[in-house]
């Protein structure tokens, strides 16, 4: 049996045909065509985990599933069963599957294209572009419900007008940049234009950039201009997604259950497979927002879903301040991570609940990677090998920190904090 490379580099992005060596063994992540699973393959991965894992899965920030703890003897099973189910990515270096939509994509009554058709028509261009880094990925949001302007892509689309046309942005320091529009039957052309003309910068060294969102101003502006993009205006500010609860769709309702830092057991994941099959269309859609969507649960089973998965450990209101936590699995589970991060977020939340239950967001990342969350928080912690943490209000874990403190010393000073604004004094006054 041939054991499995662990060598870990950065800018990989791990798959089921390319496995990561972490702190709890292997990590194989499932990149999901469509952001869905029918209910007997979401069950046929919960136990996969538990005979070839450790048992314990993630919900990543774009969707997919992660089975953790697989171990090099058990590796090769798991590669052919989840070959045989049709779950295991392309081959290729590229991106498995780049186009990213909401989980209520194709049922969302405000969105006004179809972005899961739209999503696959770009994919079936984007896979013969040579070059592209393995973490590139695209936002394609039809102006729904579920806004996916935090979720970090590389080129973000979104719904314009009636939606016969989509505005292209690109993430910058201030937000979303929006460098132009086309219309719907051009968006997939455009957008192959405009990957082929970054992944041809990157070849003739014009650029050193890992990520589209991180490219110069004026290549970025070249890119648009060669895709032949209309000049567009920002579009209006929508509320951000929600995380946790009842969601309006078409026909019935779609429930969204959450999961405190995107920490799945497989025992979880049976529970929400037998609860689609139960309550709703016998599919379960893993949501950016870390959680699990039921799709097509009528109004009579709400109360008692939501009763039961509760009870299962899932967060089913919207207002639970744990949904103001975001934590990657950290140390020792990770291997890159150098703090506990989990532990540490939920120490650190129990001095500052009153923030949390206003909507204050507080990232822990275990590293500088920020992988749990790589845009803005309120408050962003960051790991040092020395155990202590970098603090970096309203930033990302690559911006740079005020302060470099402990736990007790985070305690001692978000303890007494009631308000945003008073965070945010504190944390000026003690960078001066």
């Amino acid at each position: 049996m041939t054991a499995v490379s662990t060598v870990m580099r950065r800018g990989w992005c791990p798959g089921v045909r390319r496995p990561m060596a972490t702190g709890d063994g292997l990590l194989v992540r499932l990149h999901l065509l469509g952001g869905s699973l029918p209910a007997d393959r979401a069950r046929l991965v919960a136990g996969a985990a538990r005979k070839h894992g450790n048992g314990h899965l993630d919900i990543t920030g774009r969707g997919n599933l992660q089975i953790r703890g697989v171990r090099d003897e058990t590796y090769p099973a798991l590669l052919a069963l989840l070959e045989r189910e049709g779950l295991v990515e392309p081959e290729g270096n590229g991106p498995p599957h780049p186009a990213v939509t909401s989980p209520l994509a194709g049922i969302d009554p405000h969105d006004r294209f179809d972005a899961l058709a739209l999503a696959r028509a770009i994919e079936d261009r984007a896979r013969s572009i040579d070059g592209l880094p393995a973490k590139f990925f695209i936002a394609v949001d039809g102006g729904g419900s579920m806004p996916l302007d935090a979720i970090g892509a590389d080129l973000h689309l979104l719904a314009q007008g009636e939606g016969n046309a989509a505005a292209f942005g690109v993430a910058s320091p201030e937000g979303l940049e929006w460098i132009g529009a086309a219309g719907l039957s051009r968006v997939p052309e455009a957008v192959a234009g405009i990957l082929s003309g970054y992944a041809g910068m990157r070849k003739a060294g014009l650029t050193k950039a890992r990520r589209l969102r991180h490219l110069e101003q004026g290549l970025v502006r070249e890119l648009a201009d060669a895709a032949a993009l209309e000049p567009t205006s920002p579009p209006c500010t929508r509320s951000p997604a929600r995380r946790a609860g009842i969601l309006h769709a078409e026909g019935d309702k779609a429930v969204l259950l959450a999961l405190p830092f995107g920490r799945c057991g497989s025992a979880q994941l049976e529970q929400a497979a037998a609860w689609s099959e139960r309550f709703g269309m016998g599919e379960i859609r893993p949501s950016f927002t870390r959680g699990i969507m039921l799709p097509g649960i009528a109004e009579t089973h709400l109360a008692t879903l939501l009763d039961e998965a509760h009870r299962s450990g899932f967060i089913t209101e919207a207002q639970d301040p744990r949904l103001s936590l975001l934590a990657c699995p950290g140390k020792p589970d990770c291997a890159s991570a150098l703090t506990p991060a989990p532990a540490d977020a939920l120490r650190i939340a129990s001095a500052c609940g009153h923030l949390l239950s206003q909507g204050v967001t507080l990232h822990v990342s275990g590293c500088r990677k920020g992988c749990a969350h790589p845009s803005r928080a309120n408050l962003t912690l960051v790991g040092c090998d020395d155990g202590r943490y970098d603090v970096i209000p309203n930033g990302s874990p690559q911006d740079a920190a005020c302060l470099h403190l402990s736990i007790d010393d985070l305690m001692t000073r978000l303890l007494p904090l009631k308000i945003l604004d008073d965070l945010r004094h504190a944390l000026t006054e003690s960078a001066r």
